[in-house]
């Protein structure tokens, strides 16, 4: 007997792969693959989720309104534009699923998230790549790419997998060239890395557009991962339309006491942003000092960065050596980056000794 057959465009997608957790063996290792915080989550937030304990029988609120209502007065914007999600991601698939169909087409930059593409495929609509800028988003070529059946842009900045940033006003002309039944998703996943006055240019764009959606999340710097709680701004026909179509109980209330929590806590916030610039840049310099082997380091306003090879040393073959010395990175040839791999920033210790485990595995092939 047969059973029920998949759409063609669910057979057609490619499964999301996470960065690995382990390295298959018993020996320890330092996870530096995925982009977490390497200084975990503000007490303040660990003691919310905790007292949430006592409601687990209970729905969680389905507006997170306390939260929304937070994140409105935090960065001065309008509480009924604002949507909640699990995680950001859920978000990226609410807005293709809102306003792309089959026929449709979905753009975004190449070596972009690998989210967007399988978010089009999900619905029926066509993933179209524009090219890049020495691995930063071209906007020219992206507005080159906009054709009548364009119905969603997806624009991460800064961007993930490589760490580039566009500045907003090369953002504006691409909004300004595109139709306006077009969404332009600006996807903000590494805010809170770049500096707080240049963070919130987005949000100032989207205020004043009819289709500019923003979308955030607490996995980064706020260090709730496991949490799955992101949140977006936009219009309020778009959010509405958003709402129409997302789950009625998204976030669990834990993630959303545990978040408005994060939130309040600044503190563990800049700590976190300090942090990660100084081990960042600490961190480029040893690459850049490895240039001689045919290492280049992109660079990178987020909290990883993208290191290219192009000598005796593979990327595959550095991602091999550094597992097997117990460090996991990010190599990325499902990206279309075979010979890139990705670090996330840890902390001060695992930071030296991913440099330190590189820096051999280069010294043995001169």
């Amino acid at each position: 007997m047969t059973g029920p057959t998949p759409k063609s465009w669910i057979t057609a997608i490619t499964p999301y792969a996470p960065g690995r957790s382990s390295s298959g063996s018993d020996a320890p290792t330092i996870k530096l693959s995925s982009n977490e915080n390497p200084l975990g989550t503000s007490e303040q937030a660990q003691s919310a989720l905790a007292d949430e304990r006592g409601t687990l029988a209970r729905y969680p609120d389905p507006n997170s309104t306390a939260l929304r209502t937070a994140l409105a007065e935090h960065n001065g914007i309008e509480v009924d534009r604002i949507v909640c999600g699990t995680g950001s991601d859920e978000i990226l698939h609410l807005a293709a699923g809102a306003y792309a169909s089959i026929g449709d087409e979905i753009l975004y930059v190449r070596y972009g998230f690998m989210v967007y593409p399988l978010s089009a495929r999900r619905v029926g609509a066509t993933p179209v790549e524009a090219d890049d800028a020495d691995y930063a988003t071209d906007i020219d070529a992206l507005i080159a790419a906009v054709t009548p059946a364009t119905r969603v842009i997806f624009l991460a900045n800064p961007n993930n997998p490589t760490g580039t940033y566009t500045p907003i006003a090369e953002i504006a002309r691409l909004h300004d060239a595109m139709p306006e039944d077009c969404l332009l998703v600006i996807d903000q996943a590494y805010a809170e890395y770049l500096d707080p006055d240049e963070a919130v240019l987005p949000l100032e764009l989207a205020r004043k557009a009819n289709n500019i959606l923003v979308t955030r999340t607490f996995s980064k710097i706020y260090g709730l991962a496991a949490e799955r709680v992101g949140w977006a701004y936009g219009p309020a026909p778009v959010i509405e339309a958003l709402n129409r179509i997302r789950g009625p109980f998204n976030v669990t209330t834990a993630g959303q006491a545990a978040a408005l929590a994060a939130l309040f806590d600044q503190d563990f916030v800049e700590m976190s942003r300090s942090h990660n610039q100084k081990w960042r840049d600490w961190l480029a310099a040893r690459i850049a000092a490895m240039g001689n082997a045919g290492l280049r380091a992109i660079p990178s306003e987020t909290n990883f960065l993208l290191i290219l090879f192009d000598g005796a040393l593979s990327a595959e073959a550095a991602y091999e050596g550094l597992m097997e010395r117990g460090y996991i990175t990010r190599w990325l040839p499902g990206q279309g980056l075979p010979d890139g791999l990705r670090i996330s920033i840890g902390t001060e210790e695992e930071t030296r000794g991913v440099a330190a485990a590189l820096e051999g595995l280069v010294s043995a092939t001169l």
